[in-house]
């Protein structure tokens, strides 16, 4: 449960948009993910808030293909 509240925590940000995105995959997808995605979801909250927005509203391909999993399920909110 620990793991789950950082990770809460650092999906606060300073876009409303990803404030709302994040928050709601927190609720409703977290819970589920294994070891890979719950590293994909990280490498992903590492990502500067622009950079994260332009690939969640599909303006913008993510670099790293191994992250299109957790992508997917953010893209679908």
């Amino acid at each position: 449960m620990k793991e789950q509240e950082r990770a809460r925590w650092r999906c606060r940000r300073g876009l409303l948009e990803l404030d709302i995105v994040l928050q709601y995959f927190m609720d409703e997808h977290y819970a589920r993910l294994d070891e890979t995605e719950l590293r994909q979801f990280e490498t992903l909250l590492d990502l500067p808030d622009n950079d994260l927005w332009e690939m969640i509203a599909l303006r913008k391909e993510a670099e790293d293909r191994s992250l299109q999993p957790v992508l997917r399920l953010l893209q679908t909110i």
